[in-house]
């Protein structure tokens, strides 16, 4: 299966660079760019996109705002957050927003094609240079009001799971915490995610903290 790509960033260079790597990977295209966040949008509303590699910083209409309005509607692309920044409060921002990842501009090329692979598959991509960082951010950031009544189709042992996903545990980690195998932790994972209603890992942390599960 191919994986057709659009590059949004407001440098024509970054996205020939962006091209070049992608367009070296047999099951990557890139069908589309735009050059600031309303045409990055209107691209990804063409239905023939699957991810988008969103930049955060661009003039007019930036990242953030592109994200919402691409993931607003009922069907859309997975988005993937590239910054510069590995601090950039935009980009945490931008997640809330929807995006599936935050990856950073000079990531490798190996990086970058797990990411989109990643994302594309349903999962969360999150660089690992700056997860820990991300996680503080929630952690230190004013809780967004949620319905508590979500928790109450979990089990103890989904909270603990959920809590554990909050903490910035791999899936390597969680089966040795929980002294499981890595497919039967993927298992519970696909729960919480069915239960929740959650679109990916991303958002499972984020609810994790607006439900007071871990610490701030």
């Amino acid at each position: 299966m191919t994986i057709r790509i659009a590059l949004v960033d407001d440098q024509e260079l970054v996205r020939l660079g962006f091209r070049m790597v992608l367009e070296a990977e047999p099951d990557v295209e890139v069908v589309g760019e735009a050059g600031d966040g309303a045409a990055g949008a209107a691209l990804a509303a063409r239905g023939d996109v699957d991810v988008v590699l969103m930049d955060v910083r661009m003039p007019g209409v930036d990242g953030i705002a592109a994200t919402e309005r691409i993931t607003a509607a009922a069907t859309h692309p997975k988005v993937l957050v590239l910054t510069t920044f590995d601090l950039d409060e935009y980009a945490y921002a931008a997640l809330r927003a929807g995006a599936s990842g935050f990856l950073l501009k000079d990531a490798r090329p190996a990086e970058l094609v797990a990411a989109i692979r990643a994302v594309h598959a349903g999962d969360a991509a999150l660089a690992p240079t700056v997860t820990r960082r991300m996680l503080d951010h929630f952690a230190t950031s004013a809780p967004v009001e949620t319905d508590a009544s979500a928790l109450e189709v979990l089990t103890p042992r989904e909270r603990e799971f959920l809590v554990a996903i909050a903490e910035g545990l791999t899936n390597d980690e969680l089966a040795r915490r929980f002294v499981l195998s890595e497919s039967t932790v993927k298992t519970h994972v696909g729960r919480l995610l069915r239960k929740l209603d959650a679109r990916d890992r991303v958002q499972l942390v984020i609810l994790a903290y607006d439900l007071g599960l871990v610490g701030r």
